[in-house]
This record gives structure tokens, C-alpha cells and sequence, in this order.
């Protein structure tokens, strides 16, 4: 029998987000998914502490650190994936649709130096790629809806489902996004709810749903296919897209989206020094007709 990947995570209250350190117990090669660079926008710092947290406890298990792989391009959080491929050498990897949300996004940041055809990033994964992680296979399941490039990776019998799903009582992500397409999602997650029902699910956020104290990130497909508050209990695509077209637009944007969106299309990469040596983040005005500025 296979042995199961040794999976800890790893909270961020600030972003709401997990990461997560998944390693192969027998060879000790491990990956990072989703990894969190500490932010501060009122003062514009940046800090590593999250990240060190898992490397320090992959080295407190012996594991060496060979992938970092991105669900997406995430709206919440900056990565910190370049941190931890500048400590441990680890590749950094997302799903090849990542250069449709770069086409989207360098106009809009002129992101000039975003490299072509996803060059930021280390491996560019196609649906169904199967990439190995010691003994261990990571599935590649491309779950696009909330991104066009989101994707799921499947280990043995965990599934690390970025933004596609939150827990029974929280529903499903947001479709809103450029790029992002209700419907889509809805096949995405009537994908990853096609999988046996003892599959572990493993969120990326968690926000307490109403009548909650603690935070949750891990459940069963069994249990999002007969209690998703979203498309549990059999609910249809068309239910689902009209309760997402109605509901989207009352959702504030993320607090970091324009600070992540221009990092994260850089596979974590900040924008090149100006000639005073100071890294300036792009921040796009939109006037509202009616209003007066010069």
C-alpha cells in the first residue's frame, strides 16, 4: 500500500490563508504549497517569518524542500516563494494557464518585465501532469473558475484545492476576477467532487463561517458533496451561477488584491528597482464619472 504524505499547515491569520508542507515520509523530499510572504501595506515592508516557520520545520523533520507549487495566482497574499527557492533551490511551479492571467494583468500594472510565456515561474503544469515527489505522485487536476489558472494537486488521497472550494459551511470562491467564469467553476467542482468520497480535501482559506469559533481547513469530498452551503445536496449549474452573479458583485475586493495580483503573475518576484534603488508596487486609479480630479 502507498504511504501517505506527511501534510502539515501552516495558518496566516493576517491573509486568512494556509499553506501547506507535504512530504514523501520514506525519501523525505517534501513541497511547500501556497506559501505566504508577510506584508504590511500601510507601512510597505515585507517580512519572511511565515515562511521561515516552514522551513524551519522541514528542517526539524529532515525533509528537503524540492517544489513550490502555487494554486493559482493568488488575490490575498504575496508569495513567498522566491524566499524559499533562494534557501532550499526548490523549482516553482503553477498551472500552464498562468500566461493567460499574465495577459490579462501586465497591462494593467505595465509589468513589462513579467518574462514571457510564464518564464517567471520553473515548471508550467498541464492538466493531468503527474510530477514526482520522492516516492510519491502529485496529480495535476486544472480547476479553473475562480482564475483561469487555478489548479488542484492530488496526493494519494489528499487534494490541495487552492480557492475552487472553502469548507461545507463557507460554499465556494468568487468568480468575478478577470478571467474567472461561473460556470467553469462549477465544472471544476463537480470534478474535484467526482473523486472517491474519502478524499481529503484541503483548503487554502478559511473565513469562520457564521456560528463558528475555529478555523477549519480539512474535509472529504463526502462531506462538500452532501453539505456545500454553495453546490451541496446535488445543486445545479444554473442555481449555482445565478447565486454566483448575484452574490460576486456585493464582495469587497481582497485587501491585498493590487499589491498580490502584480507580485504573483512574477511567481512572487517584486517589480525591478527604480534608479534611486527603491521597488515601487503599482497601484492603477480608476475615476469614477461624475468625479472631479486633476
Amino acid at each position: 500500500m502507498t504511504q501517505r504524505a506527511a501534510i502539515e499547515a501552516f495558518f496566516d491569520e493576517p491573509t486568512n490563508t494556509i499553506s501547506y508542507l507535504v512530504a514523501d515520509p520514506a525519501s523525505g523530499t517534501a513541497a511547500v504549497i501556497d506559501p505566504v510572504l508577510d506584508y504590511d501595506p500601510a507601512s510597505g515592508t515585507v517580512d519572511t517569518q511565515s515562511a521561515k516557520a516552514i522551513l524551519t520545520r522541514a528542517a526539524e523533520r529532515g525533509w528537503t524542500i524540492a517544489l513550490v507549487l502555487e494554486t493559482h495566482a493568488h488575490a490575498d497574499h504575496l508569495s513567498a516563494a522566491p524566499f524559499i527557492k533562494t534557501r532550499t533551490g526548490a523549482a516553482i511551479g503553477i498551472g500552464e494557464r498562468i500566461r493567460e492571467v499574465q495577459e490579462i494583468f501586465r497591462p494593467m500594472f505595465a509589468a513589462d518585465d513579467v518574462k514571457p510565456d510564464g518564464g517567471d515561474f520553473d515548471r508550467l503544469f498541464k492538466d493531468g501532469e503527474r510530477v514526482a515527489l520522492g516516492a510519491l505522485e502529485i496529480e495535476v487536476i486544472e480547476t479553473p473558475g475562480h482564475t483561469p489558472a487555478d489548479v488542484s494537486y492530488r496526493i494519494g488521497d489528499a487534494v490541495f484545492v487552492g480557492d475552487t472550494l472553502f469548507m461545507p459551511d463557507y460554499g465556494t470562491a468568487r468568480a468575478d476576477f478577470p478571467g474567472g467564469d461561473a460556470h467553469q467553476l462549477y465544472q471544476s467542482i463537480r470534478k474535484l467532487l467526482s473523486l472517491p468520497d474519502e478524499t481529503r480535501l484541503f483548503m487554502c482559506h478559511d473565513y469562520k463561517a457564521p456560528g463558528r469559533d475555529e478555523y477549519r481547513w480539512e474535509t472529504t469530498v463526502a462531506d462538500e458533496r452532501a453539505a456545500n452551503f454553495h453546490v451541496g445536496g446535488g445543486k445545479g449549474e444554473e442555481e449555482f451561477v445565478v447565486m454566483r452573479k448575484e452574490q460576486d458583485p456585493t464582495l469587497a475586493a481582497p485587501r491585498l488584491l493590487l499589491p498580490s495580483i502584480q507580485v504573483n503573475i512574477r511567481a512572487g518576484r517584486f517589480p525591478p528597482a527604480e534608479v534611486n534603488g527603491v521597488r515601487y508596487l503599482r497601484i492603477p486609479v480608476t475615476v469614477r464619472e461624475g468625479a472631479e480630479v486633476s
